[in-house]
């Protein structure tokens, strides 16, 4: 997920200065807008190649988004580089284990 901020954990930024004047001059002071634009990404890669981009606008994704966007690229692309010899691993998320995107 990026957002237009720019920044998405601001806790991982360290800066080490003598003043609160010098830190701000190295970009210690980040502001954020409450409900930034987002945009979610996913991108396959592999040791065979990379797959292409999907961009999923609205920010977010559910079941219904994640059937008709991105599991089309997967397989035509999977297919295309392994044929028939593949496995799409998937993780916990909801829309992963929803009953609809199961087997």
């Amino acid at each position: 997920m990026f957002d237009s901020d720019g920044v998405y954990n601001t806790q991982n930024d360290r800066f080490s200065t003598a003043n609160r004047g010098e830190a701000n001059q190295k970009g210690g002071i980040h502001q954020k807008k409450k409900f930034p634009a987002k945009v979610m990404v996913w991108l396959g890669a592999c040791s065979k190649g990379i797959f292409p981009l999907v961009i999923f606008q609205q920010g977010t994704i559910d079941h219904d988004r994640y059937i008709k966007e991105l599991l089309p690229v997967t397989l035509r692309c999977g297919n295309h580089v392994f044929r028939n010899d593949w496995k799409f691993q998937q993780d916990g998320a909801g829309h992963h284990t929803h009953q609809l995107t199961q087997p």
